[in-house]
């Protein structure tokens, strides 16, 4: 679903409420099982951290590469939101479905993330909401 987003992208980056609804669908289905799968993780090891388990390494190592698929797929909508459908987007409805949006994937980003990336991406939230809510 996600690759066929992106080619009605690619055709026509102004999309229908239909077509942005599937299309909040198509990253949400990508991003929603990683997260989850994150979330596991990050229990997981933890607890595994406290027994001393020999294990944390490979817990460790499977989260980074969630992390991956979750900056890959953050950072592909992220980069569509501002680079094609924003500029496109026809009516106030529009803008605040894809401000929202962004707002969303950016508040993904800190969950997974810490420090100054974490900071970067809860500041970039709240201005992505806070430009929705102004054109609402």
């Amino acid at each position: 679903m996600l690759e066929a987003m992106n080619k009605v992208i690619a055709a026509n980056a102004t999309l229908n409420i239909e077509e942005r609804n599937l299309l909040s669908v198509a990253y949400k289905n990508t991003i929603g099982p990683r997260r989850t799968a994150w979330r596991a993780l990050s229990s997981i090891e933890k607890k595994e951290e406290q027994k001393g388990s020999k294990n944390i390494g490979l817990l460790r190592a499977y989260r980074a590469k969630i992390e991956g698929e979750l900056n890959k797929y953050c950072n592909e909508i992220l980069n569509l939101i501002d680079s094609r459908l924003v500029p496109k987007a026809e009516g106030s409805d529009a803008y605040v479905f894809f401000y929202k949006m962004k707002g969303d994937y950016h508040r993904y980003i800190t969950e997974y993330t810490s420090g100054a990336e974490r900071d970067r991406a809860g500041n970039a939230a709240h201005e992505a909401y806070k430009a929705a809510t102004e054109r609402a």
